[in-house]
């Protein structure tokens, strides 16, 4: 069994799952799981877990994201996307300085309503499985944070590229939507890339056919992604019990541990899984997800 990481440069037109599927056959596995889904029409950055790994993806680090996004004014639909069913369609004249302008109001922390069409749950049921029925519900609106956005290009026919760091939870289709009434003429995204998440980067990423041609090269060590937790090193006696799912007593760690998450290690090196210091009832560092190696 193969244990660890693949950044997938996800290609167009898959889901996440069958994407995740790919990297599952070339590495000939039966576990695989991916992590943020992405949209069949968006490309980039898809985490993969291989193996044991999948046990980890809850503890991925939440990272910001990144993404390049294009998106055409003038035009609505029911997704928020050009896959979508055209609601409105406008012969709208925008110039690139009104969308610069317009961007300022989207800087920052901002409220956001999650669109129909996503993966998001209301009373037991998936908005966009809603959404399929023709049944739209009331969706509040959640604080997300966009750090960064930018206006990269101007394109013909009325299209516009525009880079976004954001915070986890953030929908770029509606801050394009958004973007579209604030500029009183509608758009809609017609590309999504994700150049960065959970901590990876484009440049980390591989396509199916560079997977591929050298599955080995794309391989990451199971620790890896975990690289901003801390490390601690164990006894073998404490390494037994904690692959076990034993707590360990703080006072008796080789180093003075803070409150937090930990990955930890035996004294051979060896990865055994991540820990949480807690500080109640006692200073224990608790097991959160093990590896299964000792």
């Amino acid at each position: 069994m193969i244990n660890g990481f693949v950044v997938l440069d996800k290609g167009e037109g898959l889901t996440s799952f069958q994407a995740a599927s790919c990297v599952k056959r070339i590495y000939n596995q039966k576990k695989a799981g991916h992590t943020g889904t992405l949209d069949p029409m968006a490309t980039g950055v898809l985490p993969v877990a291989l193996g044991r790994a999948t046990r980890f993806i809850d503890f991925l680090p939440d990272a910001d994201k990144a993404y390049l996004a294009r998106f055409r004014c003038g035009v609505t639909t029911d997704t928020l996307d050009i896959t979508g069913k055209v609601l409105t369609q406008t012969d709208a004249s925008v110039s690139a300085a009104a969308v610069e302008a317009a961007l300022a109001a989207f800087r920052g922390n901002i409220m956001q309503v999650p669109p129909m069409y996503s993966a998001l749950s209301v009373g037991g049921q998936r908005l966009y499985a809603l959404a399929r029925k023709g049944i739209e519900v009331e969706r509040q609106a959640r604080p997300v944070t966009v750090y960064e956005l930018e206006l990269t290009d101007a394109l013909p026919g009325g299209e516009f590229e525009i880079a976004v760091r954001c915070s986890k939870g953030t929908y770029i289709r509606s801050l394009i939507s958004d973007l579209g009434n604030q500029l009183g003429v509608g758009a809609v995204m017609t590309a999504l890339r994700r150049t960065a998440a959970n901590g990876f980067t484009i440049a980390n990423a591989f396509t199916e056919e560079t997977l591929k041609a050298d599955p080995a090269a794309a391989l990451l060590p199971f620790d890896q992604p975990f690289g901003a937790y801390p490390a601690v090193s164990v006894t073998e006696k404490q390494a037994l019990r904690f692959a076990n799912g034993g707590a360990l007593a703080a006072d008796r760690l080789k180093m003075t541990l803070a409150e937090g998450r930990y990955r930890v290690y035996s004294p051979a090196g060896v990865f055994l899984g991540l820990g949480e210091l807690r500080t109640e009832p006692e200073r224990e560092l608790h097991v959160l997800r093990v590896t299964g190696d000792v």
